[in-house]
């Protein structure tokens, strides 16, 4: 088998003599193989200034960042301060989405009401989940809540990996009707219920 392998590569190389070609070949356009290689920060003669690192052109944003407005990325308004309201349109399919992905990755250790009472909550003897019922944590606003999901806080990583910027607005949207759920006052409810509760109760 050894014996065979010599005259099949003698015969590769003539059938790649240029003079077997229809066209001849231009070798020059390999010279991309025997280029000059820069790093960053070393002397390059490709640019007026003699540097290889260059500025980037005025008004260019890296290829990562989502050229869209800071309240929908960030959950801040033009000033910088967290958002009071969702920036997409609040439905009950995106409450309902919400719901969804927060019962699979956040109310395993938030618990299902948002209570922070929870199997996994039980085993973290040093810093428990915290309740979205507390006041200091309904005083939030969606902006917050929004970033607190995106970035983490404290022993909390971050879940952007885990849930698209829609679907993280979803769950600020989920846990906002879980804190109303749960806090809501009588005279907020709508006539229909405020009669329901009051008819069940008596």
């Amino acid at each position: 088998m050894r014996r065979l392998v010599a005259p099949a590569l003698l015969l590769l190389l003539v059938a790649c003599d240029d003079e077997e070609n229809l066209v001849p070949l231009d070798f020059s356009l390999n010279r991309m193989k025997r280029q000059a290689a820069y790093r960053d920060f070393d002397p390059g003669p490709g640019f007026p200034d003699g540097k290889v690192l260059q500025q980037p052109p005025p008004g260019s944003v890296p290829r990562e960042r989502a050229v869209v407005p800071t309240a929908l990325t960030l959950g801040l308004d033009e000033n910088g301060a967290y958002v009071e309201r969702i920036p997409i349109p609040l439905t009950r399919e995106l409450v309902q989405a919400g719901r969804l992905r927060y019962e699979r990755i956040c109310g395993t250790c938030h618990g299902t009401l948002g209570d922070g009472e929870s199997e996994v909550a039980d085993k973290m003897p040093f810093v428990k989940p915290a309740s979205f019922h507390d006041p200091s944590i309904r005083a939030f606003p969606p902006g917050k809540i929004y970033q607190v999901i995106s970035f983490g806080y404290g022993l909390m990583p971050s879940f952007s990996y885990a849930l698209t910027i829609e679907e993280r607005w979803a769950v600020v949207a989920y846990i906002l009707a879980l804190q109303r759920s749960q806090n809501a006052r009588l005279a907020e409810l709508p006539p229909h219920l405020r009669q329901r509760f009051e008819s069940e109760v008596r």
